[in-house]
């Protein structure tokens, strides 16, 4: 048995290397016999924590040695782990085996969802679950009784939707341990709770034959507790701490709290659950130490920084009651000497600048470096920078599976079924780099983007028969059904292959239905490299264990949640990559750099919210609650991660970074970042050169700014054809019209795009067209035409519902007006009909929308518009000729559904827009007497034959420059402004 009396407490205070340290010591008190230090254990608080003291023991052996035991109290598999020593067999009652935590999951969110009220479907259920079973896991490490609830008196104090929170809460609470007897299992945590009170009995009757140091553990836990008591005491133990405060005098040391119970209320005040040496002080209460007890640790390393590293730290983390004292310090007390800031505009910049640093660190010999940061957007552009200058360096910290090629697929098949093979979501799916890869991914991306060109506009219908429907349309240029008909022989290759996955979700298939569907889909779709590779073969796992333990899971699954269930649970899942990265860099999260220690620390993404990250809501329980129970409050995550960034300020020389900007928006500098600044007053110092020289890495040597473009192509390849709705464009933007008809440029629709303007317009045109070829002018009949083109499947049902009844009004009033034209013996003669004359030089070409004879013998030329027309100033101007041309063609004969050359004297614009509360008006751009400064009607076929001619002249039969934006103030589409550079160049003086 133990016979110590005081307990065997060490500190390896901020300033050291805490792996180093501790390999130090210990190979100095037990390295003298190798089987004695292989009978030892040392148990260490995560995974990444044995690799760094592994590495820190093979450096300080500086050859082979056999290494004690080490073992993670983390780790879900700890028995097995630290095999005998915590379970021994035949000793005792067995301890029953701990439920899978996916079936666990599983079960509980059932539970939710079978309790709650109103219903709700299985993503909510499972993160409520997931949130339930966080709650179960913080009272049994806590030992707080599940009756505890029944004792609290706080109905009057709680809002409505709390109270029904935690009537919700009790009852489930007190249900799973039903569950749990009736498959004969327990909660992990209960489980390591009885491994580690049998440990510590066991000890406590027979001391271990070699030696048991436990070493950086921080939880609060009362069973961890009483063991690392009965290790302190044991004849060859010993209880290590990490970056304990031993600085603070006792003032300060009581300031942190926890408080005494007030002798009237019986409540005790909340302590500073967010200050660093929190956690280590309540662990010192619940072994039942202080620190007085606490030895320093007498081994060291050439990692260590300077001692009085740990007074600095020690001042920047004074309780906030405290910090008054900053302004009696010393310089020494406050000079952080070898800690600098940096403070940049973006995070990009901060990026660069970090890896500049880190280069800077590893081009010392035998120099190590670390960036530590819970920002993986950070650490993954840091890596890229890295990349740049051939250095490989991994981030151990890994990346959400949801965002690697294995999870982005799998949720790209949930969301293709969630959203019916929506154009975009479809997409995805086929484009997606694991899909048909090998020998067919060329053949199958060319038909997928065949589908990609016929897919740009509105959305097709719903389901794969919407994309038979759009391929199967006979209508459209004759380029369209030349790619329809090459796209047809690949889709039925593809529908095949994704006709199974759109079958299962037509029945409302259960959870583990879904789950079976989307994997066996995403098997054949890649040919199994889905689940090839570490990545794929964690997703395998995944997936494997959601679908086993979905049969106990929730019932009510809505497939529309299913792209959120699958991107929350493929993203708790981390994959850190294969280790082989630059032997002397390591990016870590604050998990990974836990007792890990460089000579240069990087502590990255220094912003609120980021460090420390903004504590996640409990669903279940209020702060207030949490504190009744005696359970650590949110704020708790905060003091890890203060402790973290405490613990990494003890490195030699430290680079504290953050970007006055985050992806959002403008970001607030961490409370860590304005403690430092607001301790160190003058002291502190800036690395601004690191951001001088980010910026100068990609500063070009010289400025050349770009110029108006000005392109002058042979007359050879000017076209002799253009058509009359081109016209503007060649005069407004010469080089637009250059980019579209020479270069063969045209601008493509977005995918799944609004009904917009054009297709409006070329619905409109399409009802009146066969309205008018039917003979008949029965408004009746314009109108269920009208009506039969919203009822077509391809149409939206928002445009529907939006667009139809302004458009049904506008028909009526387009009804009225012609039948009231052919009673004043107005008589319409074509429509949408082309016509082509030679002018010029050239040949113009165009399409009326109508063309009727007026009671006088001349032509009226008619052109429908959906919003409203051009105006007459614009037109006097030279710009919005349409009406003119046509005009002008039709006085040449260039109609041929028109007998002869006939005077053009009338010129309508018929609107469907809203004017004088009605929809539908008619404008003309001319006017018999050139009233209201408008083109006198007889004169303006002349006025647009002499502006063409000078057009045409410039630019299609001579040698003038396509000039870019040669009347701005003309509206245009701006679809080549991006290739015309217009940002560069616009507004600025060209001389």
């Amino acid at each position: 048995m133990g016979d110590r009396t005081r307990p065997a407490l060490f500190n390896i205070p901020a300033h050291r290397a805490f792996s180093d340290a501790l390999a130090a010591g210990i190979i100095a008190q037990h390295g003298g016999d190798a089987m004695a230090l292989a009978q030892g254990m040392i148990l260490l608080p995560t995974n990444r924590a044995i690799r760094a003291v592994s590495d820190a023991f093979v450096r300080r052996s500086g050859g082979g040695l056999l290494l004690p035991r080490l073992v993670a109290i983390g780790d879900p598999d700890l028995g097995e782990q630290a095999g005998g020593a915590l379970d021994p067999l035949g000793e005792g009652e067995a301890i029953p085996p701990a439920i899978a935590p996916m079936r666990r999951q599983m079960i509980l969110a059932r539970m939710v969802q079978q309790a709650s009220s109103p219903p709700i479907d299985a993503a909510q259920a499972i993160k409520l679950g997931q949130a339930l079973g966080a709650v179960l896991d913080q009272m049994q490490v806590e030992r707080v009784p599940v009756t505890a609830l029944g004792d609290l008196s706080l109905s009057d104090e709680l809002s409505g939707h709390w109270q029904r929170s935690l009537d919700l809460f009790s009852i489930l609470i007190r249900r799973w341990p039903e569950e749990l007897a009736r498959l004969g299992l327990i909660d992990l945590a209960d489980r390591r709770n009885r491994l580690f009170d049998r440990l510590a009995a066991r000890w406590g009757e027979e001391s271990p034959s070699g030696f048991v140091i436990a070493a950086g553990i921080a939880t609060t836990a009362p069973a961890v507790a009483s063991l690392l008591r009965q290790i302190a005491i044991l004849p060859r133990g010993s209880v290590v701490f990490a970056g304990l405060d031993q600085e603070m005098d006792d003032v300060a040391w009581d300031a942190i709290g926890p408080y005494p119970a007030d002798p009237i209320t019986g409540r005790a005040p909340a302590g500073h659950e967010s200050h660093p040496q929190y956690a280590l002080k309540r662990l010192l209460d619940r072994m039942s130490a202080t620190r007085d007890d606490v030895a320093l640790w007498r081994w060291g390393s050439e990692h260590d920084a300077r001692a009085v590293r740990n007074r600095n730290i020690s001042n920047a983390m004074l309780p906030p009651r405290l910090t008054s004292r900053w302004r009696d310090l010393k310089t020494a007390d406050r000079s952080l000497a070898g800690v600098e800031a940096l403070e940049v505009a973006t995070p990009g910049e901060e990026a660069q600048a970090i890896a500049i640093a880190l280069r800077e660190a590893i081009e010392t010999p035998g120099r190590t470096a670390a960036l530590v940061t819970p920002d993986r957007q950070l650490a993954t552009r840091v890596s890229a920078h890295l990349a740049r200058w051939g250095i490989a360096a991994d981030d151990s910290a890994g990346l959400p599976l949801s965002r690697l090629p294995p999870g982005t697929l799998l949720i790209a098949l949930a969301e293709a079924v969630a959203e019916r093979f929506a154009p975009v979501a479809m997409l995805t799916l086929l484009k997606h780099p694991l899909v048909m890869r090998g020998d067919q991914r060329l053949p199958w991306l060319e038909g997928v983007r065949g589908l990609d060109l016929l897919l740009r506009g509105p959305r097709p219908p719903a389901g794969l028969q919407g994309i038979d429907i759009l391929l199967a349309a006979r209508e459209g240029e004759d380029r369209q059904r030349n790619l329809r008909a090459q796209v047809l022989q690949w889709w039925q290759t593809a529908r095949a292959l994704l006709l199974p996955l759109e079958q299962v979700f037509t029945t409302a298939p259960s959870f583990s239905a879904q789950l079976a569907a989307i994997r066996e889909q995403a098997g054949i779709l890649t040919g199994d490299a889905v689940w090839s590779g570490v990545q794929g073969r964690a997703a395998a796992d995944l997936f494997a264990e959601m679908e086993q333990a979905a049969a106990e899971g929730p019932q009510q699954a809505d497939v529309r949640s299913l792209p959120t269930l699958l991107d929350h649970m493929l993203g708790g899942l981390s994959i850190r990559p294969v280790q082989g990265g630059h032997p002397r860099i390591a990016i870590l999260g604050l998990i990974e750099a836990q007792l890990v220690q460089a000579d240069v620390m990087i502590l990255g993404g220094l912003n609120e919210g980021t460090w420390p990250g903004l504590p996640s809501p409990d669903p279940w329980l209020a702060p207030r609650i949490r504190r009744e129970l005696g359970l650590p409050g949110l704020e708790s995550r905060i003091g890890r991660a203060a402790h973290d960034f405490a613990s990494a300020l003890g490195a030699p020389h430290v680079l504290i970074t953050r970007a006055r900007r985050g992806t959002g928006g403008p970001a607030v500098a961490s409370r860590f970042w304005l403690r430092l600044k607001a301790m160190a007053g003058p002291q502190w110092k800036s690395a601004d050169r690191y951001a001088a020289l980010a910026q100068a890495l990609d500063r070009p040597t010289s400025h050349k700014p770009s110029r108006r473009p000005a392109p002058v192509p042979p007359g050879s390849v000017r076209p002799k054809l253009i058509a009359v709705t081109d016209v503007d464009r060649l005069k407004a933007d010469p080089y637009a019209f250059y980019a579209k008809r020479i270069l063969r440029l045209n601008r493509l629709d977005p995918i799944d795009a609004d009904a917009g303007p054009a297709w409006r317009g070329t619905a409109v045109h399409e009802i009146l067209q066969r309205w008018a070829e039917a003979g008949r002018r029965d408004p009746a009949d314009l109108e269920a035409r009208a009506r039969a083109m919203f009822d077509r499947p391809d149409v939206h049902p928002l445009l529907k519902a939006l667009w139809q009844p302004r458009l049904i009004e506008a028909i009526r009033w387009i009804a009225v007006e012609v039948a009231a034209d052919q009673a004043a013996g107005r008589t319409i003669l074509a429509v949408e009909t082309d016509g082509r004359a030679d002018i010029a030089g050239v040949t113009l070409t165009g399409k009326a929308d109508r063309i009727d004879r007026m009671p006088g013998g001349s032509l009226a030329i008619v052109d429908y518009k959906t919003g409203k027309p051009p105006s007459a100033k614009q037109v006097k101007a030279g710009y919005s000729l349409q009406l003119g041309l046509l005009g002008l063609i039709a006085e040449q004969g260039g109609f041929p559904a028109i007998d002869s050359a006939q005077t053009a004297g009338c010129f309508e614009y018929w609107s469907l827009a809203k004017k004088n509360d009605a929809f539908g008006y008619r404008d003309s751009p001319v006017d018999p007497m050139g009233k209201r400064d408008k083109i006198v009607t007889a004169d303006f076929t002349s006025f647009v034959h002499a502006r063409f001619e000078e057009v045409a002249g410039a630019y299609l039969t001579g040698q003038a420059p396509f000039d870019a934006q040669v009347n701005p103030e003309v509206a245009s589409y701006g679809d080549y402004d991006q290739l015309m550079r217009l940002e560069e160049w616009y507004g600025r003086d060209d001389g």
